[in-house]
C-alpha cells in the first residue's frame, strides 16, 4: 500500500507538532542538526514524490513539501528554544503554508470562481496571522499580569514581616524573597 506524499507529510509534520506540545527540555546540538537532517530528508522525499504527478497537482504537491517543511523547521526551532517568539513563527508558517497551497489549488479553476477562491484563501491568510499575533500579545499581557501579582504577593509577605524583629524578621523576609523570586 502507497501513501500519498501528502498525507505522509503531514503524518511527519504532526509527529512534530506533538514533540512541541510536551515541550520539556531544551535539545541538544547532536539532536537538534539531527532532526535538522530529518526534516531535510523527509522534504527531498515529499518532493520527490511529486515528481510522478503532473500539471496543477504536482505544483499542489510540491507546495504541500514546502509548507510542510517549514512548519516543520519553524517547530524544530520552537523545540530547541521554547521561546513565545518561536511559537509565533511556527504559528506564521504553518499559515503561510496553508495560503501558498490554498492559492495553488485555486489555480485549477477559472474565472470569477478563481478570484473568490484566492480572496478566500487570503481571507483565511489573514485570519490566522491575526490570531497569532493576538497570541503572542495575549501570552505578553499574561506574563505581565502573573509578574505584578508577584510583586504584589512579595509586597505584602514583606509587610506582613515587619511586624517580627530580629532573627525572626530576617527568615520571614529570606522566605518571602525565595518564594517570590526576588533577590
Amino acid at each position: 500500500m502507497k501513501i500519498k506524499p501528502t498525507i505522509h507529510a503531514g503524518i511527519f509534520v504532526a509527529a512534530l507538532l506533538s514533540g512541541s506540545a510536551s515541550f520539556a527540555a531544551p535539545m541538544t546540538g547532536d539532536d537538534y542538526r539531527a532532526a535538522k537532517n530529518r526534516v531535510a530528508m523527509e522534504y527531498k522525499n515529499s518532493k520527490a514524490a511529486c515528481d510522478g504527478m503532473t500539471a496543477n497537482a504536482k505544483d499542489v504537491c510540491r507546495e504541500e513539501a514546502e509548507g510542510n517543511e517549514k512548519v516543520a523547521r519553524a517547530e524544530l526551532e520552537y523545540n530547541r528554544s521554547g521561546k513565545p517568539k518561536d511559537a509565533t513563527k511556527v504559528a506564521t508558517a504553518k499559515a503561510d503554508a496553508a495560503y501558498a497551497v490554498a492559492k495553488e489549488k485555486c489555480d485549477d479553476r477559472t474565472g470569477n470562481d478563481k478570484d473568490v477562491c484566492v480572496k478566500e484563501a487570503k481571507t483565511a491568510h489573514t485570519a490566522a496571522i491575526v490570531d497569532a499575533k493576538a497570541d503572542k500579545k495575549v501570552g505578553e499581557v499574561r506574563r505581565d499580569a502573573a509578574e505584578d501579582k508577584r510583586d504584589a504577593q512579595y509586597n505584602l509577605a514583606k509587610e506582613k514581616c515587619d511586624a517580627l524583629s530580629g532573627d525572626n524578621k530576617t527568615a520571614c523576609l529570606a522566605t518571602a524573597k525565595s518564594r517570590y523570586g526576588k533577590s
